[in-house]
């Protein structure tokens, strides 16, 4: 009897561990009729699938997988037609809701769940304004360079490259006020990898030891160090 309690005790604890490691990720998908949905992430520059379910209508699905850090996630959905529709999110351990819709499935997409889609969610927002310009002002320069206004054409790209300078030191500073997350380090990989070599140094620096060591946080120690190789 004692043996039997004493598996049984361990049994449950490494239930309670595996628990604690496990992403869940729960949602639904407005129009849905049938396809599969997958839940995938990138391990050396590889999308590997974690899990999958296949869904009929609109109910609910659910997937899950283990997570050792927070790390962008892909959900992937196939409609057995030629497009693929994906959604990014910053998942992390614990439970990420995701709704959206088949029509838009990206756009439309309200991801709730880790503090960092939190951090990244408010981050998205202004981005979304600055992308909205952005395709402004490429299209006016589009349309004066057509009649031959070269002087508009090129009055709208200095705004153009303005705006970029502008979006480059708002992640910056983003970055700088959320040093103490793994978002910072993300956004600099992927927003600023074209960007001037102090602005990534700047974040690097700024970074607490344990984002340091995250994923991204090794990941952009290992890009600047490579700029600064090659130039």
């Amino acid at each position: 009897m004692r043996k039997l309690i004493a598996l049984l005790s361990l049994s449950l604890l490494f239930n309670c561990g595996n628990s604690n490691d496990s992403l869940v990720v729960k949602g639904q998908i407005k129009g849905l009729k049938k396809g599969t949905i997958y839940l995938k992430k990138a391990t050396d520059s590889t999308l590997v699938t974690l899990d999958s379910v296949t869904v009929n209508g609109e109910t609910p699905f659910e997937l899950k997988s283990n997570i050792d850090e927070p790390q962008i996630h892909f959900l992937y959905l196939d409609k057995n037609d030629a497009k693929e529709d994906r959604i990014s999110f910053f998942a992390d351990k614990g439970v990420s809701e995701i709704q959206t819709t088949l029509k838009n499935f990206a756009y439309d997409a309200e991801i709730k769940g880790s503090k960092q889609q939190d951090i990244l969610n408010d981050y998205l927002v202004m981005m979304s304004k600055f992308n909205n310009k952005s395709l402004e002002l490429i299209k006016e320069n589009f349309d004066a360079l057509r009649v031959n206004d070269t002087i508009l054409a090129t009055e709208k790209e200095m705004a153009f490259n303005s705006l970029k300078r502008r979006k480059y030191l708002y992640t910056t500073n983003f970055a700088l006020n959320h040093k103490n997350s793994e978002v910072a380090p993300y956004l600099a990989l992927t927003e600023l990898y074209d960007a001037n070599i102090k602005l990534l140094d700047t974040i690097n620096n700024a970074l607490n030891k344990a984002v340091k060591t995250s994923l991204y946080g090794k990941n952009l120690q290992q890009f600047i160090d490579r700029i600064k190789t090659e130039e």
